[in-house]
């Protein structure tokens, strides 16, 4: 039995190349999305991701930086004020304390 190539997504291809990607990729993307009913897409996520940790990379390069930096600082901010918030509360009872004797 011969191996029928699957056909592309046209649709898909087309929005890939007008958006700057190389015709190759563009092809590979659009041939790995299986038909309608014909198993697990597991090709085109395997390429998404190829693709999405690319421009994870471009935008890091570029100056946007990376996400995961950005959620550490956010975290980090977090704690800080929790942890001033902690101090201001025992300094408090300490002083209600201190006033009381």
């Amino acid at each position: 039995m011969a191996k029928t190539k699957s056909k592309r997504d046209d649709k898909l291809y087309q929005r890939l190349r007008d958006g700057g990607v190389r015709k190759k990729v563009a092809s590979k993307a659009a041939e790995a999305l299986p038909k309608k009913g014909r198993g697990k897409p597991s090709r085109a996520q395997g390429i998404a991701d190829e693709l999405s940790k690319a421009a994870d990379a471009i935008k890091e390069r570029a100056g946007g930086g990376s996400r995961k930096r950005s959620e550490a600082a956010k975290k980090a901010a977090r704690t800080r004020k929790a942890n001033a918030a902690k101090r201001r509360s025992s300094a408090r009872k300490g002083a209600k304390t201190k006033s009381k004797s």
